[in-house]
């Protein structure tokens, strides 16, 4: 027999009240010596307190003890509603076969009952010298069988019922589990993004902002005993560069402190600044513009500004120095282009980087909708974006985003 894992408290309860009610039905005997009797009592008893730990083992102790009563010719009595608690529990707690068990008992049970009640007459009438009409004969036996199939079947389905609702009550909890999980696993995906963008404009800003300030101090070291002024005038560039850097972390850094803080947020205008500071470390930048920018939303202009950035600090640490680069951007209603050429430097000569420039420049674009090619072509190097004028969303950018991190992660 199978024991059901159930509370302490719970076989606690079942033992006290199953002990109290054979009390009562053992002191509502009449015959004190009935041994047989008393024994069926205690058995249908140790059933009732059995019925939630083992619903099958509790339902066959009863049939045990109610076929002993019949094979000794016992007349029911109360102690056999005890049978009534087990029904209960082999549909509410037991497997599919004790349900079926259960279920085949009370409909047999009803059906053996009527049959020994039957037999019980017809020997009390041989007895008192009587004999009942068929009808009443027929009458007794078919009350017996409805009144002990009522007693037996309605526990057994209200057992059904007692399990249904259990069963709905874990499937609501099971389906408010998987709701939390769902939440704490979009939260976590949120916290990824957000992390992954942060960490590309601290790069885009710390990488764009060292490069020139290295330019320059290199350009001032070399300048400051033959030309002062142009010393002075690559310490003025330092300092702007360094103070425009720090202005824009410490609002990058304020989004990790405040919800309501603001990330640094560039837009088509500051390009020509860019353009600016880029020529005066030395980089021969030529931009070519085609259409209107001024319809752009703001996410699509710090997109813009942000490729160009990394492209132009790329060209400058990986590429030919002294060579021009050249800049085009096409503005069109519905997409934005954006081309950078510059000539690959000779014998594969590079500045110090970590790699990650091209992967957040193909990140933002693929965060708008759209692509990037970036790579050598003869000798030159040639980034190539076109994105949507109006940003995408949805499940397929987030997808392409993270395959791109898993390709980098891999490499």
């Amino acid at each position: 027999m199978v024991f059901r894992p159930v509370l302490r408290s719970q076989v606690t309860f079942d033992v006290i009240v199953a002990v109290l009610l054979g009390v009562v039905l053992l002191v509502l005997r009449t015959t004190a010596a009935d041994l047989l009797g008393i024994a069926v009592v205690v058995g249908l008893t140790a059933s009732l307190a059995l019925r939630r730990v083992s619903p099958g083992l509790a339902l066959g102790i009863a049939w045990v003890f109610a076929v002993l009563q019949m094979v000794l010719w016992q007349t029911p009595d109360p102690a056999n509603l005890l049978i009534a608690g087990v029904m209960f529990t082999t549909s509410a707690y037991g497997s599919s076969r004790v349900r079926l068990a259960g279920l085949l008992s009370a409909v047999g049970g009803a059906l053996v009952a009527a049959g020994y009640i039957g037999l019980q007459d017809v020997q009390q009438q041989h007895d008192a010298g009587f004999t009942r009409s068929p009808m009443e004969f027929g009458q007794l036996v078919l009350g017996t069988f409805a009144g002990v199939l009522l007693v037996l079947l309605l526990p057994w389905l209200a057992g059904l019922v007692r399990r249904a609702r259990r069963m709905a009550s874990v499937s609501r909890e099971a389906q408010l589990l998987a709701e939390r999980d769902a939440a704490r696993a979009d939260r976590a995906v949120a916290v990824e993004q957000e992390r992954v963008r942060i960490a590309r404009d601290m790069h885009d800003i710390v990488a764009h902002s060292l490069a020139v300030v290295i330019a320059q101090a290199d350009g001032a070291r070399y300048a400051l005993r033959a030309d002062p002024a142009i010393a002075d005038q690559a310490l003025t560039t330092i300092s702007g560069t360094a103070r425009r850097a720090l202005g824009d972390v410490r609002e990058l850094l304020g989004t990790l402190r405040h919800e309501q803080g603001t990330a640094p947020t560039p837009d088509i205008d500051d390009i020509e600044q860019l353009v600016t500071e880029m020529r005066d470390i030395g980089l021969d930048v030529a931009v070519e513009r085609e259409g209107d920018p001024s319809t752009l939303p703001t996410t699509t202009q710090l997109a813009v500004y942000r490729i160009v950035q990394e492209s132009l600090t790329n060209a400058y640490k990986h590429g030919q120095r002294g060579k021009p680069v050249r800049a085009r951007l096409t503005y069109r209603p519905d997409t934005v282009e954006i081309q950078v050429v510059n000539e690959r430097a000779d014998h594969g000569r590079s500045g110090p980087g970590t790699g990650h420039g091209l992967v957040g420049m193909r990140e933002r674009a693929t965060m708008t909708g759209g692509s990037m090619t970036a790579g050598p072509r003869g000798d030159e190097f040639v980034v190539a974006v076109r994105m949507p004028a109006v940003p995408g969303s949805g499940q397929m950018a987030r997808d392409r985003i993270t395959s791109i991190q898993q390709e980098h992660t891999a490499r």
